[in-house]
């Protein structure tokens, strides 16, 4: 479905881009999550990437349309979003969130929806102790599983650079993690 999307994206915006939201929701969300930290925000920065992303498309021509690597330019989009952000919070007083009851999901047990909501939290901390551009990198590469032609299109760095980021990130991550917990 996703191969031909810009080509059908250059033909027919209006009728192709739900197809583009349904693709590329779950890589964009899970982005914006793991680099804000937040669910709220990262539901923010997704819708808004969207916005931002046909807002552009009415814009281009239909040949840099067809050429265009939607994934990436989506996470860039995303990407660039979260970091404005986080700037803009840097100079904002401290939010102080209220505590929300546990959320049930009948799909699974207690116990289980409480080891995979720590094994989240847990990554979602660890992901914050990365440099910025190890994090993006790990994330695009481990979470979204992006080749690493699309990464580094996304990061906007050479492929190599975005290899060593994603493998110095990983280091670090396993670095953090105790021995036992591997």
């Amino acid at each position: 479905m996703t191969d031909d999307l810009p080509l059908r994206l250059s033909r027919d915006l209006e009728g192709t881009f739900p197809d583009v939201v349904a693709s590329y929701q779950d890589a964009v969300f899970t982005t914006a999550l793991r680099m804000s930290g937040r669910r709220e925000d990262a539901a923010d920065a997704a819708a808004e990437a969207f916005l931002r992303a046909y807002t552009a498309l009415r814009g281009y021509p239909a040949e840099r349309i067809a050429a265009l690597s939607v994934r990436a330019w989506l996470l860039t989009i995303v990407l660039n979003l979260v970091r404005n952000e986080a700037r803009a919070a840097s100079r904002r007083p401290a939010q102080v969130p209220l505590d929300r009851s546990a959320e049930v999901d009948g799909t699974e047990g207690p116990e289980a929806q409480a080891e995979r909501h720590d094994g989240q939290a847990r990554l979602g901390w660890l992901l914050t102790e990365l440099p910025e551009a190890q994090r993006t990198a790990v994330v695009l590469r481990h979470v979204v599983g992006l080749p690493y032609a699309e990464l580094a299109a996304a990061m906007g760095c050479p492929e190599g650079t975005a290899k060593s980021h994603v493998a110095r990130g990983v280091q670090r991550l396993r670095a953090l993690v105790p021995e036992e917990a591997r």
